[in-house]
């Protein structure tokens, strides 16, 4: 501690050992700059430049709180603007799972609608071919019957022409037998 007074001590003295002769004095240079020093703060004085200096603190001290304020404004508008953001996110996210959700439902419906329109076109196709099956089986019946019927025509006009002819035969024979016979 002794040590940082004697250097402190020697550091201050070393000035005032530059001047010579009495202090107050035009010679001694330690008063010349008192002098040139007190007029300076003098002159500041006059020109009221401490004030200024304290306006011009005050006005940047203003500047600065007032940009501080619009700061913490736009901090309060941008969360708010975030805090929208996030909210119309969460709907939209919401919004689109709900239209997922009922796209599914639709398409089950539609899946659903579209096996029972197979099952009923399949059953009606079935039914159809039933019906030309039973159309078909109809004609051939139909078929058999008229071809049994032209058979059976075909075959009664064979006995019956072999009978007439046959009876045409008697009929002349019995001609001939009468014309004999008388």
């Amino acid at each position: 501690m002794n040590k940082l007074i004697l250097i402190a001590a020697a550091l201050m003295a070393s000035p005032a050992l530059a001047a010579s002769g009495p202090f107050v004095s035009l010679h001694n240079t330690n008063f010349i700059v008192l002098i040139a020093f007190l007029v300076f703060i003098g002159i500041l004085l006059v020109a009221k430049v401490p004030a200024k200096l304290g306006s011009m603190l005050d006005g940047r001290a203003t500047q600065i709180k007032a940009e501080l304020e619009e700061a913490r404004l736009l901090r309060e508008e941008a969360k708010a603007i975030l805090a929208s953001y996030e909210r119309k996110q969460k709907e939209m996210l919401e919004q689109s799972e709900r239209i997922v959700a009922g796209a599914k439902e639709e398409a089950m419906a539609a899946a659903a609608q579209a096996k029972e329109a197979l099952k009923v076109s399949i059953a009606r196709r079935l039914a159809a071919a039933e019906e030309r099956i039973a159309s078909a089986e109809a004609g051939a019946v139909r078929e058999v019957r008229e071809r049994a019927v032209d058979v059976a025509i075909s075959a009664a006009s064979e006995i019956l022409s072999k009978q007439l002819n046959a009876a045409a035969t008697i009929d002349a024979a019995i001609a001939q037998v009468d014309a004999k016979l008388h």
